[in-house]
């Protein structure tokens, strides 16, 4: 079975079930406002934490799911843009890793559309449209889960201009420094763009492109999460996971946005099996649709 026979749901730039109620007016929109203190906090900071986006029952739901859509063997494996079982050489270090999973279901679909997540993140891009980059899914599991090296996002994304990117990392499990949680590297947005290791390669790589003034500034903190909670970071904070050698899984999936009016930078393909954008042309289309134009929503 190839793709164009399989039901893509990229297709489908709404909701597709009812895993959320979509605001209808500014009045029911102003409960996902995020606070000026939080704005202030990110802008400071670099990232903002402990903020639920999910109900115990949706987080059962994208786990049921992602049992299923882990396997490579399923025909709609195919919709994938890319799929690891394990992200890392060492098989007893494993990570996996895949982008699409939004394609598939029509839980991971309708994440994108969850209120919470959409108000927040166009306030911290300026309280601008925001138009879907790419979902990803990184699951650890117990015993012999493999670590995400130190790294920005957005040394991963410079074909992709101007930098007004975002990045949501949500819990599937519950997220603990024992399990592998997310470390952030606090006010590392400010230190600008660095080079980029190998995202399940060695943990400190990215340390050799670091100066002494950043090494001595380099204080990772751990954020624990409740699975359903999440966290938002700017697409420049060093952030990184350590191994899991606990006996529970650590599983996530991460919503990559950037601001409406981001170009293509190249006139290669901007995701894997996706027709390329023009250099120099305004991000669209199938795969990069429109989540949010605060202009319509909050009048």
């Amino acid at each position: 079975m190839n793709t164009d026979q399989l039901k893509d749901l990229s297709s489908y730039h709404h909701p597709v079930s009812d895993f959320f109620k979509w605001p209808k007016n500014k009045t029911e929109w102003e409960q996902y406002l995020l606070s000026d203190e939080q704005i202030s906090f990110f802008k400071e900071n670099g990232y903002l934490s402990g903020i639920k986006f999910l109900e115990d029952w949706q987080v059962d739901q994208l786990n049921h799911d992602l049992i299923r859509i882990s396997d490579p063997n399923l025909p709609d494996h195919t919709l994938f843009h890319q799929f690891f079982s394990n992200a890392s050489t060492d098989p007893n270090s494993v990570l996996f890793h895949a982008l699409g999973a939004w394609r598939i279901t029509p839980a991971f679909h309708d994440v994108l559309w969850n209120p919470t997540f959409v108000m927040a993140a166009s306030q911290l891009l300026g309280n601008n449209a925001v138009r879907f980059w790419h979902d990803q899914l990184f699951c650890k599991p117990a015993k012999h889960g493999g670590v995400v090296a130190w790294h920005q996002d957005y040394s991963y994304w410079t074909r992709t201009i101007p930098l007004q990117h975002l990045t949501c990392w949500v819990a599937l499990d519950d997220a603990t420094t024992e399990n592998g949680c997310m470390h952030y590297v606090p006010k590392s947005h400010h230190w600008g763009l660095l080079e980029k290791p190998e995202l399940a390669g060695e943990m400190d790589g990215l340390m050799e492109f670091l100066t002494e003034e950043q090494k001595a500034a380099f204080k990772p903190i751990p954020i624990e999460l409740g699975k359903g909670y999440g966290t938002f970071h700017h697409p420049l904070l060093i952030h990184g996971s350590y191994e899991n050698k606990s006996d529970r899984s650590r599983s996530a999936f991460v919503l990559n946005m950037f601001a409406d009016g981001t170009i293509s930078d190249t006139d290669k393909e901007l995701m894997p099996g996706t027709p390329p954008v023009p250099k120099g042309e305004k991000i669209s289309g199938q795969y990069f649709p429109i989540l949010i134009d605060p202009k319509k929503e909050l009048l």
